[in-house]
């Protein structure tokens, strides 16, 4: 039995998530495996009226009692610095090591890409984006703060370990789907000291994969060549704010964030999945959200923990789907939240909707 423990998260969170579990439980009554979810309620309102982000032990918890972790997105204008959203998501992922994000970015039919001409064997590509160290690991500090002769300095961090080991993960992913082309991105030309130890490394990691191509970009020429000519990639692997960013300009390139699915992982040990997109308070409550990077991170998750017939199953469900055209309006359709989960869900039967 694998045990997975759900987490909803703020705003369209709890709607897209109830759509991707859905899912899950009818893939596990199709396919016969055993799996069990369990829901915690940690977010915005649970922090707000009790001042508690996540419990104590939580992580402990999760890491000796879970096979996985689906979480939808965090963020509540009610708390305006995130503290919360902080805690908890970026909380698990360096409380328990999931130094890989992977990001998918498929394009499922060709009229969601705002490039001209673009089918979907044009993109069709995966990030590995670093995950624990870089500009995110929040060092630094502010001297003389509010004043006009404040200082602000945030500091990157780049450790060998690190490096090398999220760069392997990025080959052995290539070598493991048939991928013929690992590309590293970063600045090395301005951050000498850093961004040099990708370099060296990557050329050493490389040296273990001569069945692999492996090539450089900076990461403005990187962007560039995103929108050119997206089919010339096939895994990218940069460092965490990079990955941050070309991850949203390949959403954008697969029909947008409601299309987007990822995962945080490390491999072997529980891992967390969560979608691409925020959590978009505007909208919440409205049943309009798009559950597909939802549900394909579900999909994600399967695969992760043994069960990859059936995820393969849900992503055909998926793209027969949006290229009938049942979808929310973001991506063309006209359904609702749960009228296109349902639409997916009778694919996935096959009992599609008439």
């Amino acid at each position: 039995m694998k045990r997975v423990a759900v987490v909803p998260g703020d705003g369209i969170g709890p709607e897209v998530i109830a759509e991707a579990v859905r899912t899950l439980e009818l893939s596990r009554d199709i396919f016969g495996f055993e799996i069990s979810f369990e829901h915690f309620d940690w977010g915005a309102e649970k922090y707000l009226a009790t001042g508690v982000t996540m419990p104590e032990g939580a992580l402990e918890m999760l890491a000796a009692e879970y096979d996985a972790i689906l979480t939808g997105a965090f963020g509540d204008p009610r708390v305006p610095d995130n503290k919360h959203a902080a805690d908890i998501l970026l909380g698990m992922r360096t409380g328990l090591d999931l130094y890989i994000n992977l990001r998918p970015i498929k394009l499922i039919d060709e009229r969601l890409c705002p490039l001209k001409g673009r089918k979907a064997e044009d993109v069709d590509f995966v990030v590995f984006r670093e995950n624990t160290e870089g500009l995110y690991v929040f060092m630094g500090g502010n001297f003389k703060k509010g004043t006009p002769e404040e200082i602000a300095i945030q500091e990157e961090v780049n450790t060998r370990r690190g490096v090398e080991r999220i760069i392997t993960a990025a080959f052995e992913y290539a070598r493991e789907h048939g991928r013929k082309r690992v590309t590293m991105s970063d600045k090395s030309n301005v951050l000498t000291y850093g961004h040099d130890l990708w370099q060296r490394t990557f050329k050493a990691v490389a040296a273990r994969y001569p069945d692999i191509a492996a090539n450089h970009f900076y990461i403005d020429v990187l962007t560039l060549w995103m929108v050119l000519d997206p089919g010339r990639f096939d895994v990218i692997v940069t460092c965490n704010l990079f990955g941050d960013i070309i991850t949203d300009l390949g959403a954008a390139l697969q029909g947008g964030l409601g299309m987007a699915a990822s995962g945080n992982i490390h491999p072997g040990r529980v891992s967390l999945f969560e979608p691409v997109h925020g959590s978009a308070p505007t909208v919440a409550g409205k049943n309009v959200a798009n559950p597909i990077a939802a549900i394909l991170t579900g999909a994600m998750m399967l695969e992760y923990i043994g069960f990859k017939e059936a995820a393969k199953k849900i992503e055909q469900a998926v793209e027969e789907s949006v290229r009938s055209g049942e979808t929310t309006q973001d991506v063309g359709g006209k359904l609702s939240t749960t009228a296109a989960g349902e639409a997916i869900r009778g694919r996935l039967s096959g009992q599609p909707i008439r």
